[in-house]
């Protein structure tokens, strides 16, 4: 194929993922985008008025906040660089409400479904007056709204559509080095966007801190002011971890603390979960293929369950009071210390219960393991 293309949806330019069918051309890379754009000549947005948190932001919230309208007015994007736990979603509720004010088109995106649906639950506890919608695979029907929450693969509906964009996990998958995914982002913002993450790439970082246009927003500690738990390594035999497992399980249980248990793998997921169920009654487990997983996880809420062992599908959006993380098999190379970083800021998050314990259990120490430690004790400095 000797003519030069581009795809208008992936901007993708290498010959080599173009084929022809019935005479008409068309990119492999996002042949599975699939699905009607959105008119936003059909809804008509209206300011329904001024937004109430129903908590005050701490004084380096409350900074971050302002300065991040301002660079939005200044028509200038943002990365927001904090920890987690530091209270990141609240960073952009100014922003977002100023977007309502002026009537712009506002999105939230996120790569995984689970987080969307989690976040529009807090967007429209927050944003009570508006419409709240959600978008994700197997949930289209309704597309439009005053504050779209989406994932990123979704945003191929959307074509220099949102005035303000915010993209939050900008470094999990499967957003993360997708070049697909990064060009439909790009693709469906006509005004201004900003990034957030707890651990943005050297890359990213340095991007946002010396291109002009664009700003870098750093919060290395949490709204409550506590340290992030630091977490313990248990070295032992690997056919000994998960009787490790049990051992701490059973302890955290003892103490009326909740529970997750994180596997590399759905596989190990599901043996590990009916070995400790013998012992350990109360609990249950998910993973992206349980598709009841919403479910278990508002039970686990409730109180119905007192622990989950679980992929990775509950490694970033999620909070619970008391929580108590243990890592299976952490030093498998799935476990980067990115990951390792988000699971472990799953624990502390709550005032009132604002520490915890996250245990690695491993038969050996991996890089990542050491460099997430590394980084957490770094962030606990700042203090």
């Amino acid at each position: 194929m000797s003519t030069t293309y581009k795809c208008d949806l992936c901007g993708n330019e290498d010959p080599k993922y173009f084929g022809e069918l019935n005479g008409k051309i068309y990119c492999r890379r996002c042949i599975s985008f699939k699905g009607d754009p959105v008119d936003d000549s059909l809804y008509k947005r209206k300011y329904k008025g001024q937004v109430s948190l129903g908590y005050k932001l701490s004084k380096e919230q409350e900074e971050i906040a302002t300065k991040t309208l301002e660079c939005y007015k200044r028509h200038e994007d943002v990365l927001i660089y904090a920890v987690c736990g530091a209270g990141k979603t609240e960073l952009v509720f100014k922003t977002i409400e100023y977007g309502l004010k002026k009537r712009l088109s506002v999105g939230f995106a996120i790569p995984r479904k689970d987080v969307v649906i989690e976040l529009a639950r807090r967007l429209q506890s927050t944003f009570s007056q508006y419409v709240v919608t959600s978008v994700y695979g197997g949930n289209t029907s309704l597309l439009n709204g005053d504050i779209i929450c989406l994932t990123t693969h979704q945003l191929f509906r959307y074509e220099k559509f949102f005035d303000l964009l915010i993209l939050d996990e900008i470094d999990a998958f499967p957003y993360r080095d997708n070049e697909v995914l990064e060009a439909l982002f790009k693709r469906s913002v006509r005004g201004n966007y900003i990034m957030m993450s707890a651990t943005p790439s050297e890359k990213q970082v340095n991007e946002f801190r010396n291109t002009k246009g664009k700003n870098l927003m750093e919060l290395y500690t949490r709204y409550h002011k506590n340290p992030i738990p630091v977490p313990k390594i248990k070295l032992t035999l690997n056919c000994l971890m998960s009787y490790h497992v049990l051992k701490n399980l059973r302890l955290f249980l003892s103490e009326n603390k909740s529970v997750f248990i994180f596997t590399p793998t759905i596989e190990e997921c599901e043996i590990l979960f009916k070995m400790l169920n013998i012992f350990a009654k109360h609990g249950n487990f998910v993973h992206s293929k349980r598709k009841d997983r919403n479910e278990i996880i508002d039970d686990f809420r409730l109180g119905k369950y007192k622990y989950l062992v679980t992929t990775a599908v509950l490694e970033r959006g999620v909070t619970v009071k008391n929580l108590q993380v243990i890592i299976f098999n952490a030093s498998n190379k799935i476990y980067s210390k990115e990951s390792l970083i988000q699971i472990s800021g799953r624990v502390g998050r709550v005032v009132g219960a604002t520490s915890g314990e996250i245990i690695y259990i491993a038969d050996s120490k991996s890089e990542a393991m050491v460099e997430s430690i590394r980084e957490i004790e770094r962030a606990n400095t700042y203090l």
